[in-house]
């Protein structure tokens, strides 16, 4: 089963130039063969150019080929960690065999996006939002509940958090941000117009752009300063935003804790005055 890069390279495919594809779609097929390859060997039997080899293995955040090589090697060696593919949902099953299959999606969707996520992008993420005086949220359908649940726990940690639920919304937000604020955008595709538009005035006004998106190359995720990713391989058996949506909101409370980490005794405190407001008698 497919690991760590591996399943980034099988996520980021359809959005890969053709000559890219072609040394994708090797990699993916023979993986064990890749390690004791020399660029010019893999050239050679992918009849394309040194040159494309390199651009694929950037576009995968690897710093060359020699790194592409060294992390297919560990995904290798792990390979035996890894539970089974996708499954597909079929119509004719029982209940038990329903609740399988969701569970089991929503598992493989935090280990694949677990794989793709970049600890030094999630690290400096944490770090600017910590320091940001202002947060706004932009989300649009199935992603405006991620982003509203990243506002809760914010907010919790009394920080000025906004989310923008519609287009013209997210615009007027990002239009009063400054240099001092950050912005988090989340979107599935990644190619979210009202999210994309909201990001530009963002970027305008000087603001921190952090963007979750599905792994590869999208216009959000190459607007963001710093891009965050979950996987795409549940695309080819989606029956709307199941195991994306629990993968969101794993990064999203990867980030929530690093937060509270960054400031721990005061957000803290934070936390334990919202659990003492909210127990209080409503009158």
């Amino acid at each position: 089963m497919l690991k760590g890069l591996l399943v980034s390279i099988e996520g980021a495919y359809d959005t890969l130039p053709s000559m890219e594809q072609r040394v994708a779609r090797y990699i993916l097929d023979h993986p064990k063969d890749i390690i004791d390859m020399s660029v010019q060997k893999l050239a050679n039997e992918t009849k394309v150019s040194q040159a494309t080899i390199v651009r694929m293995a950037r576009s995968l955040r690897c710093n060359g080929f020699k790194e592409l090589k060294l992390r297919i090697a560990a995904d290798l060696a792990l390979s035996g960690e890894v539970g089974d593919d996708y499954q597909l949902f079929r119509v004719e099953g029982d209940t038990e065999e329903l609740i399988k299959f969701v569970s089991h999606n929503n598992a493989k969707s935090i280990k694949d996006s677990v794989s793709v996520l970049s600890k030094d992008s999630v690290e400096e993420a944490i770090r600017r939002l910590a320091a940001a005086r202002k947060i706004g949220v932009f989300g649009i359908g199935a992603s405006s509940v991620v982003a509203e649940d990243f506002k809760i726990k914010v907010m919790r940690l009394n920080k000025w958090c906004e989310v923008g639920y519609s287009e013209d919304m997210q615009a007027i937000i990002a239009s009063g941000l400054t240099e001092e604020d950050a912005v988090l955008g989340i979107s599935y595709t990644g190619h979210n117009e009202g999210v994309l538009h909201a990001f530009q005035v963002a970027k305008e006004r000087g603001a921190v752009l952090i963007s979750l998106t599905q792994f590869g190359s999208n216009p959000i995720a190459e607007l963001a300063d710093i891009p965050l990713f979950t996987s795409n391989l549940e695309k080819h058996y989606r029956l709307g935003a199941m195991a994306s949506r629990i993968a969101q909101l794993n990064v999203i409370d990867i980030l929530y804790v690093g937060l509270v980490t960054q400031n721990y005794e005061e957000n803290i405190r934070a936390l334990e005055r919202t659990k003492l407001a909210v127990k209080q008698p409503k009158l």
